[in-house]
């Protein structure tokens, strides 16, 4: 596909994926990561035929108007669409897939200073919320969300759902990004809820014994930490 066409596809995604949008007029002054993935094509085209000098000047004339970081040896699939975009930082070696979609805020960086691959991947129709970190050389599987703030360092597989600071995968993908489980606030429930229990107990009322969705929400969360 020419690198044409796919600046042509990128510019559609804001119409196809932003219930804001209210016409092309918007994508040429409110959709700056839509540029900033369009100026990329070409960056990493230079980059791709030696002429890495240039690459960079013109990455950096897009970070400085996108406010988008994206460093133009990264590789980035069909319909990438960054939202809001301000602050999303890409380093070097990330690779994204087609139809991912990532908010303001984001990084996918290294932690390593040696010259591999040290940034992540992302596969097909990965969603990461705003302010997500994703850190070193590793695989985010395909159709995977990643809630806003969440700072992920380890693998996940496909269809996952991550949340907090360490990430923990907390279920399969089944909800959208904006309707993530507040898992604080189910533990907090659950907590409540056996406290009453055992008061229940302790007065002779006796206490209901069948597993109820907080309870099998705290057993899960148990065993997301026994991984780490």
């Amino acid at each position: 596909m020419s690198i044409f066409s796919l600046i042509k596809e990128d510019l559609a995604q804001p119409k196809l994926k932003d219930p804001a949008y209210n016409g092309f007029c918007d994508v040429i002054f409110n959709y700056p990561g839509t540029w900033a993935v369009a100026n990329h094509r070409i960056a990493h085209a230079l980059w791709n035929k030696g002429f890495k000098c240039l690459a960079r000047i013109i990455a950096g004339i897009s970070n400085a108007l996108t406010r988008v970081d994206l460093h133009p040896a990264a590789q980035l699939g069909r319909r990438v669409f960054i939202d809001h975009a301000t602050g999303v930082v890409i380093g070097e070696t990330a690779i994204i897939g087609d139809d991912c979609l990532i908010y303001q805020g984001v990084t996918l960086g290294g932690v390593s200073l040696e010259k591999t691959k040290r940034h992540p991947t992302l596969r097909e129709g990965v969603v990461v919320g705003a302010g997500a970190k994703i850190l070193g050389n590793i695989t985010i599987g395909k159709g995977c969300k990643i809630g806003a703030n969440a700072v992920v360092t380890k693998p996940m597989d496909d269809f996952c759902t991550a949340v907090g600071n360490p990430a923990r995968i907390i279920s399969k993908c089944d909800a959208p990004l904006n309707k993530l489980p507040d898992i604080e606030k189910k533990l907090f429930l659950y907590l409540l809820q056996r406290l009453n229990k055992l008061e229940n107990g302790l007065c002779g009322l006796g206490a209901k014994t069948e597993r109820t969705e907080l309870e099998k929400e705290f057993e899960n969360f148990l065993k997301s930490l026994e991984k780490e």
